[in-house]
């Protein structure tokens, strides 16, 4: 894709890159909040999860697997957070899927997935929600 920045990243040569194959790359954020946070991008220009293939998909996860234990090895984290957005509503900064790998610390403040009470639905709502979603797999 001509206009993509991580398209142009996989065709630079790059001494962040981590790991590379056929189909996924991974590289060293810029952003580093912790040291380790990594970027795992499949090859192919694919804008999020909505286009992507079940098989480049397994390949994705299978990379992420592989870089979070190397990540662990490297920095001993007290945890590891995962991380992918799609869409303008989910903040995706780059229109190539990509998967964050960031190492955690106690306390360190990223990522907080609920800064507020939510609420939790009764069972009758959640099943509903379930049997919404099964009629489209």
């Amino acid at each position: 894709m001509p206009d993509c920045a991580f398209c142009d990243w996989l065709r630079a040569a790059s001494t962040t890159r981590v790991y590379e194959d056929p189909d996924v790359f991974v590289e060293v954020d810029p952003r580093q909040p912790h040291r380790g946070h990594l970027l795992v991008m499949p090859t192919k220009h694919v804008e999020n999860i909505f286009e992507l293939d079940d098989a480049t998909a397994a390949t994705v996860m299978r990379t992420t697997a592989r870089v979070a234990r190397a990540v662990r090895a490297a920095y001993s984290p007290d945890g590891l957070s995962l991380w992918q957005s799609n869409g303008p509503g989910a903040h995706q900064e780059v229109p190539h899927l990509h998967v964050h790998v960031m190492p955690r610390w106690n306390d360190d403040e990223l990522l907080r997935i609920y800064p507020r009470h939510v609420d939790t639905p009764d069972q009758h709502i959640r099943a509903q929600m379930a049997a919404d979603i099964r009629q489209h797999l």
